[in-house]
This record gives structure tokens, C-alpha cells and sequence, in this order.
């Protein structure tokens, strides 16, 4: 049996399938801030025999939590001479332009925990002064003093040669054994000072946390005779090993989002959409990410609490390309100081959650419009819900203040928060120039498809899918994925000029390096698959193309394939191309993944078209223009394929409801899945 486990904000997921191919879902509530108890109870809840889990799949948001949230541990930082504040200066290209008091995001390491030793290599890696190990010795002694319980130790261009950083992180071991140590070379390998010394700072801060998380974990699981092997989902898209994850913890800052959106690209697949719109609404956040032609897009320009105000902080750590914001099922309605009603980024959370929830929560959110609209129904809350309470929330935070009633007050909480959510979708797609008529939007989180239809509709989009247990839709998507690592060498080159003999050797390491790893990690080797690609730009140019490149030996016409193809592919990005330009690679991109057996999609048999043996009930819903309409509502449970109901109507099942609108049309797939065709043209 294979087990897939996602924490969110609110709700924590469980998806499984069985040796027959019986797949089974549930949900139980995050348990902060001791995560693995939700964990253990989501388990309990879905009442399989934990003795008979033979792959355990986890997506946690844990170490963004600690991020965020500022709850890592004391950190120390040991650089070359002369560059202990490349983390204070920065980048230059602030976000607030014309702000004349912005300041620079605020290190996580303070000035005097940033400490320099004698070494030097130059760009070429070879060693120009020796490192000096009496220094070094000299810092683990003033560490301790300072109660640092994790190092991160980043040299000038490591990246290229890490022969300090080995020799400072063995004496730092043999010296202090019980302290968290950080290589920059062990993260990433790519150039750029401050974002490799920020990558490696922010790994080490959270390290002693993941440890921590993921031996409670692995021991909740034992005790309860679960004899599996367990993996980790990175935001990569791929999962690891637990013990790799604690030692390369940042590759985990996006795990659970992202497995929705490799499941998203997988069911794109089966049902033949190749171009997707990934979209998930959850507790707290919404996410979305574009899928073309298939293919998810991963990037290494990352960063955390970046928006148009702040710079935020870089992570050089391959991350499926996601755009994410504060608005999901437990986002509050606020009134900012100019009067304007806003919703999100906070959150009621799982505690105390919505009014609704009738635990302590009095300010309301959009689950609480949702319900106030008759969108939801009070039936499938696990709490007993006072709608009065609700009412009244409503009516004091927002209604009196605009002289509505309660009820076109939490229209207007839901048409911001679709608002903003439509901002988060055109960043993916308009504005990086693609026709959202082309793609898909597959709809899931417990809030996607209440929301996806409205939204398709203003996006222009013409069709939207809601899959099979869409609200642990990232816990299923996790059973999907393979094992994967990434391997990202700076490596600038013309390469018109470059010479092919030194590219393919570079090509080999790489993959020898990967061979060995799935090695140590039991992988088969007929199970491994390599994917290549390299980052391109025109020679004088900052910003890079990730371009694929084919496998096996490159020969000039594989150069000459790869050229025309960046071309290509920048004309995509940014609207021009210069064929006459020279080209640099600027890294080398190596993308291996352990393979494994996925579970099979079921075909449903053909039932009744008779849509009336589905039905639940006739309900009044609050719609904008049209006011109060009497709407059908059906169990998605005894929707069966060929079936077809034309909005608008309602469809509920137990943790999810699907909201569609008058023009839109909803059927059934063979797979169960439940496809929405807008009136968009």
C-alpha cells in the first residue's frame, strides 16, 4: 500500500491506494505546532492497516512555517575575508522604487554571528590563499560562547572549487560534532554570492528544526508498526529520503504545494489536456502554476516574502515555478485605514478557524461568505454552526461599515477574494504571454472548485476540471511522483566556441554523480532517467532561458538544435530574438529522477443519465446581479459518466463543493472526473 500525507494551514490530507488499485481519502485537522500528530490522526481516521503501508509520501510546511514565522535557531555564518555583509548589501534592484526610506530585507544572521577567515580561491577555483584553520578553530570557540546551534559556511566562488568549505566543515566536525553545519557547495553550485550565502544561511537555520520534525515523524510511525519506506516531497516536484531531507532541508520550502501541481500535469496527461492551469485553494493560501505542453517549469529564482514592497530573500534551490498568496477558505475580511475592504493574507487558520467553526473565531472569513451566500451547506462542517453567529459577524465587520445587508456583504468578501485570485492567475498566464483559451484550469484544494468556474470565466478560459478527490488533490499527486534530485553546475561558456570533449565530461560527472546517490538510496538502475537542460542568455545579457537539451553525447548539431531552440524559446519570454547574437551557457541543469510504479486510474462504468437520482436538494444561493436563486444541489457520489447538468447548480461532496454558474455546463469523465465547459468563446 502506497500512503500520501500533506499538511496544510488548516486541514491535514491523506490519500492511499491499495495493491487492488482501491484508492481512499480523509482528513482531519493540523494539529500546531505538533505537526506529525495531525499526521497519526489523519491515519487513524482513514482506518487502514498501517502494518501494510509499504511507501509513506509526506509534504510538510514546516520549514516555511519556521521561515516565516522567524522560529529557526541561532545560526553563525563563516565567510571569506572581506564579505561578511554580502548578506546586508544585497541587491540593488529594490522592488518600492520610489520609496526614499525602504530598507533592505533584514539578514537572518546578525552582523556579529557573520564572521571571516583568511582563504581565497579566484573565479577559476584555484586556490590563491591557503585557509587559514587556526582561524577557523578560533570561531568555533567565540560560537559556542554565543550559543549558536547551527553553522553555514559560504567561501567566495566554493561553487567552482569546494576544497575550503570540505576542509572548514570537517574540523568544524571533529571540533563540535553536536552543532548543524551548512556547505554552500552542499546546496547549490551555482554562482552569485548572495544568493549562495542566503541559500545556505536560511538551510542552516532551519536544520535542527527538520531534524527534529522528521525524527518525531519517523517515530511516530514506528510506533505504530509501520514498516515502510519513507519519503519526503521537495519543491522540486520530486520526493527524497528522510535522511537527505535533513541534511538539505531548504529543498523543502514549497513540499506541499507542489505535488498538486505535478498531479495536475499527470492527470492533464491521462485525459488529454496538455496545457494546464494548476490551481489550489486551501485553508490559508491559494497557488497556481502554468503547465505548457506537459511540462511543469522549475526554477532556481526563488524567493521568500518577496512582493512589490520588499525584495523578499533568495533561495538557489530548484522550485516548481508557483505563484502563491494569502487568500484561501480561512482568509479574514478586514478594512484597511482608507476604508477599502480586504481580504487575506491572514488567516483564522485550523484555530480557531472561521466563525463557522463556533471555536472562538469572531472575525469573518471567505468560508464564512461562502456559507452566508448558501454556497455551503452548515451539513458538511464537522462543527455544529450557529449561522447567526456568522450573520452577525458579517454585518458588524463589513455590512454596517458600507450600509449592506449581511448577505451582499459576503458577496462582496467573495468577489474581492475571487479578485485577487484572478490576479495570481493572470501572473502566470497573460503576463507571461499565454492565451489562458488554450489551457485547462484544474481545479482542487478544499476551496478550488468553488471558486474555478467564476474565475474561468473572467480569465477566459473555456474549460475547467475538477479531479477525483480534489480537496486532497496534493496528497494524490504526491503518490504520482518519482524520487528526484537536482544537479545545477555554473559552467559560462560561448557556445559557439565551446569546446565538446570538456561539455560532455561535465555531462558525465554530473551523471555519475546521480547514479551514485539513487545508489546509496536503493534505486534500480534501469529506474533512473536523466533529463538535461541548460540555462542560455545572449552574450552581454543578466537573465537566463532554460532550454532542454538532448541526451548522449552532444555533437555540433546538437549545439546547433539547442541554438534555434533558444531562440525560440526567448522570443516566447520576452517577445524578441537576436539570431545573429552570440549565446552563453551560463549552468548546466541536470534533472535525474527514480522512477516508480504509479498507480492505475479506473475507468467508471456508464450509469443512468438521469441526473434527478443525484439530486439533494433545492437550496437558495446569493448570486451577484440575480439576488436569491433557488438551485439545485447534487451528491457528486452518484454523479455517474454521461451524466451532464447545466448551471447553475451546485455539487457537493463531503470536504469539497462545486459552485457553477448559468452558461456553464457540467458532465462526468470515465475517470469520475467532473468537467465544466464555460461559455467563454
Amino acid at each position: 500500500m502506497r500512503v500520501a500525507t500533506d499538511i496544510g494551514g488548516t486541514f491535514t490530507d491523506l490519500v492511499y491506494v491499495d495493491a487492488n488499485g482501491k484508492v481512499g481519502v480523509a482528513k482531519s485537522h493540523t494539529t500546531p505546532p505538533n505537526f506529525e500528530q495531525g499526521v497519526v490522526d489523519v491515519i487513524g481516521k482513514s482506518g487502514i492497516d498501517q502494518q501494510a503501508i509499504e511507501t509513506f509520501i509526506h509534504g510538510t510546511t514546516v520549514i516555511i512555517n519556521a521561515l516565516t514565522e522567524r522560529k529557526g535557531v541561532k545560526t553563525g555564518l563563516i565567510t571569506t575575508k572581506g564579505f561578511r555583509d554580502v548578506l546586508e548589501i544585497a541587491r540593488g534592484n529594490r522592488p518600492d522604487l520610489f520609496n526614499v526610506r525602504y530598507k533592505k530585507p533584514t539578514p537572518f544572521v546578525e552582523r556579529y554571528l557573520r564572521q571571516e577567515v583568511e582563504e581565497r580561491l579566484n573565479q577559476k577555483g584555484e586556490v590563491v590563499t591557503p585557509l587559514n584553520k587556526d582561524q577557523v578553530k578560533d570561531l568555533i570557540i567565540y560560537f559556542k560562547k554565543e550559543g549558536v546551534e547551527a553553522i553555514a559556511v559560504s567561501y567566495l566562488h566554493a561553487f567552482k572549487n569546494p576544497k575550503h568549505e570540505q576542509q572548514t566543515v570537517e574540523l568544524i566536525q571533529e571540533l563540535w560534532p553536536e552543532v548543524s553545519i551548512t556547505a554552500s557547495h552542499e546546496v547549490t553550485k551555482e554562482w552569485r554570492e548572495y544568493e549562495r550565502t542566503n541559500t545556505a544561511v536560511l538551510n542552516s537555520y532551519v536544520k535542527p528544526i527538520a531534524s527534529k520534525y522528521i525524527n518525531q515523524l519517523n517515530t511516530k510511525l514506528t510506533e505504530n508498526e509501520a514498516d515502510s519506506f519513507n519519503y519526503i516531497m521537495q519543491s522540486n516536484g520530486g520526493t527524497t529520503t528522510f535522511e537527505q531531507a535533513k541534511k538539505t532541508p531548504i529543498n523543502m520550502v514549497e513540499s506541499g504545494p507542489v505535488a498538486g501541481i505535478y498531479g495536475a500535469a499527470y492527470l492533464g496527461e491521462i485525459i488529454g489536456e496538455k496545457n494546464v492551469i494548476a490551481f489550489d485553494i486551501g485553508g490559508t493560501t491559494a497557488k497556481c502554476s502554468l503547465i505548457a505542453n506537459g511540462e511543469v517549469k522549475v526554477t532556481t529564482d526563488y524567493y521568500i516574502e518577496k512582493d512589490a514592497l520588499n525584495a523578499g530573500y533568495p533561495i538557489k534551490s530548484p522550485v516548481v515555478d508557483i505563484v502563491e498568496i494569502g487568500n484561501g477558505g480561512g482568509s479574514i475580511a478586514w478594512i484597511d485605514e482608507g476604508g477599502s475592504l480586504k481580504v487575506g493574507p491572514h488567516s483564522a487558520g485550523a484555530v480557531p478557524g472561521p466563525v463557522a467553526y463556533g471555536q472562538g473565531g469572531t472575525e469573518p472569513t471567505t468560508t464564512d461568505a461562502n456559507l452566508m451566500t448558501g454556497r455551503l451547506s452548515p451539513e458538511n462542517f464537522d462543527y455544529q454552526v450557529n449561522l447567526d453567529s456568522v450573520k452577525e459577524a458579517i454585518d458588524a465587520k463589513v455590512g454596517k461599515v458600507y450600509s449592506l445587508t449581511a448577505e451582499e456583504a459576503a458577496l462582496g468578501i467573495i468577489r474581492i477574494a475571487n479578485a485577487n485570485m484572478l490576479n495570481a492567475l493572470k501572473l502566470i498566464s497573460v503576463r507571461k504571454g499565454y492565451d489562458p483559451r488554450d489551457f485547462t484550469l484544474v481545479a482542487f484544494g478544499g476551496g478550488g472548485s468553488m471558486h474555478a468556474p467564476a474565475l474561468a470565466k473572467e480569465l477566459g478560459v473555456r474549460k475547467v476540471v475538477v479531479p477525483v478527490a480534489s480537496s486532497v488533490f496534493s496528497a494524490w499527486g504526491m503518490l504520482m511522483t518519482d524520487l528526484r534530485h537536482d544537479y545545477i553546475q555554473t559552467y559560462i561558456n560561448r557556445f559557439q566556441d565551446i569546446d565538446l570533449e570538456e561539455l560532455n565530461s561535465e555531462w558525465n560527472k554530473l551523471e555519475s554523480l546521480a547514479s551514485q546517490q539513487y545508489t546509496e538510496e536503493h534505486v534500480k538502475e534501469e529506474d533512473i532517467v536523466f533529463n538535461r537542460f541548460v540555462d542560455m542568455r545572449y552574450s552581454g545579457q543578466e537573465h537566463t532561458v532554460k532550454v532542454p537539451l538532448a541526451n548522449g553525447n552532444i555533437t555540433e548539431e546538437t549545439v546547433e538544435q539547442t541554438i534555434r531552440l533558444f531562440h525560440e524559446m526567448h522570443e516566447q519570454s520576452f517577445t524578441f530574438k537576436l539570431e545573429e547574437a552570440q549565446t552563453e551557457i551560463v549552468n548546466l541543469h541536470l534533472t535525474a529522477f527514480g522512477t516508480v510504479q504509479k498507480p492505475k486510474l479506473h475507468k467508471l462504468e456508464k450509469g443512468s443519465t438521469d441526473i434527478s437520482s443525484a439530486l439533494k436538494e433545492t437550496r437558495n444561493v446569493f448570486y451577484e446581479n440575480d439576488g436569491w436563486v433557488a438551485t439545485k444541489v447534487y451528491h457528486r457520489d452518484l454523479l455517474t459518466p454521461g451524466m451532464s447538468i447545466q448551471g447553475p447548480a451546485i455539487v457537493e461532496e463531503p470536504t469539497a463543493t462545486t459552485v457553477f454558474y448559468s452558461g456553464q455546463t457540467l458532465s462526468v469523465d470515465v475517470y469520475g472526473n467532473l468537467i465544466i465547459e464555460t461559455e467563454v468563446q
